[in-house]
């Protein structure tokens, strides 16, 4: 059987070796057979489960891609390796989420209608989550969104499992307020629905502190000219910027940042963010800069410890960075086969309700969903070079 990977979208950003090392191993066998159709019956009659990944490999949050296909195609070989879910292996495909929505609504269309996916597993910006959620839950096919978003996800068939801000910026928020006697805070971030409502909230947050917001502005996603944003930050003289700017626009702007010499007066604070965009911004520009995350590699828990070596032990020491970002992408799969095997069933109604109220375990540890939303662990870090310290859980 060939081990290929089914991905739909205009070419691959990253070279296969990215994906895909050591497939030799045993560990990896089975886990895509996108080509083998024998046996296949209509939706839901089939031996194997068709899911349909929508994961950004394009644009500026196309960075996390690479690992993050990589991390599902562990959490597949892990869960095939036990049985599959319910007894079916799994079959997964790569569906590009990134560029204009409108090719990514046809993608959508593409795979449920004449690829017959089963369940969408989303990574990619909650303006893409927005633009596909109708047409997936008409269709009666469970979504799982797995990243750090803006909260309030509230369609029915969708479960949105990343850190929102409630748990993750507003204790954060306090955090720097009174250990770094934070109080003027500016706000940057792309210009969509995430950064939008995140903002909302944060504000709340910060006025809870007795701080105020100095400046706030919303950039053009694909942005990598700072220069303009950079001189309203220095004539405002905030103790703290906060960023929600997405992907490689975050990484040109902390660069850009660094270079203008405003690292080591100003704090950062990051949210979606991870050790990808470190790697990407440079061990001698993350000087001051926070982020809050659900998972850090330096946790230390032996759950995370053995999905890391996991992890390397299918791809090579040189795989693309863990971070918080990707590692969601293993979380969804979590989710889903402790639900389904609550369920008993893969059906969409059952399996909604089993997963709510629930309590699963992953690399970052006890998970409680309850009405469509997680909470987790939830961790404060500072940027040490490319890595991240913990320094405390929140």
């Amino acid at each position: 059987m060939a081990r290929t990977l089914n991905y739909r979208g205009g070419g691959l950003p990253f070279p296969p070796s990215l994906l895909f090392r050591n497939l030799a191993s045993g560990a990896s066998d089975r886990v895509f057979a996108p080509m083998d159709r024998g046996g296949f019956g209509p939706r839901g009659a089939r031996n194997r489960l068709r899911i349909g990944g929508f994961v950004c490999c394009t644009g500026s949050p196309g960075m996390w891609g690479p690992a993050a296909t990589s991390i599902a195609q562990l959490a597949v070989a892990d869960i095939n390796r036990r049985g599959g879910i319910l007894g079916r292996e799994i079959e997964f495909s790569v569906y590009d989420a990134g560029g204009p929505l409108d090719d990514v609504l046809d993608r959508a269309e593409q795979a449920i209608a004449s690829d017959e996916v089963d369940l969408i597993m989303g990574l990619h910006t909650s303006a893409v989550r927005v633009a596909l959620r109708d047409l997936i839950t008409s269709s009666r096919i469970p979504y799982i969104y797995t990243p750090v978003y803006e909260g309030g996800e509230r369609t029915p068939g969708v479960i949105a499992i990343g850190e929102t801000p409630r748990w993750q910026s507003r204790p954060s928020i306090h955090w720097l307020a009174e250990a770094k006697r934070a109080s003027r805070w500016y706000l940057i971030g792309s210009d969509y629905v995430w950064p939008w409502q995140s903002h909302r909230a944060v504000k709340r947050y910060i006025k809870e502190t007795g701080g105020e917001v100095v400046g706030e502005e919303f950039v053009p996603v694909g942005e990598d000219n700072h220069e303009a944003h950079l001189a309203r930050i220095r004539a405002a003289k905030p103790d703290v910027v906060l960023i929600s700017l997405i992907g490689t626009d975050s990484v040109t702007f902390n660069r850009a940042f660094a270079d203008a010499g405003l690292a080591a007066t100003t704090l950062r604070f990051a949210t979606c963010f991870d050790e990808t965009a470190l790697l990407g911004i440079g061990a001698d520009k993350t000087e001051n800069l926070f982020c809050a995350s659900g998972y850090f590699p330096g946790v230390g828990s032996q759950a995370g410890d053995d999905f890391r070596d996991r992890y390397r032990a299918m791809f090579g020491p040189f795989a693309p960075p863990v971070g918080s970002c990707s590692e969601s992408a293993y979380e969804g799969f979590c989710l889903l086969e402790a639900a389904a095997s609550r369920a008993g069933t893969l059906e969409m109604r059952p399996l909604l309700a089993a997963a709510d109220n629930l309590v699963y375990r992953g690399p970052r540890g006890p998970v409680t969903v309850r009405s469509g939303h997680a909470r987790m662990p939830m961790y404060l870090a500072e940027a040490d070079g490319l890595d991240f310290r913990v320094v405390r859980a929140i």
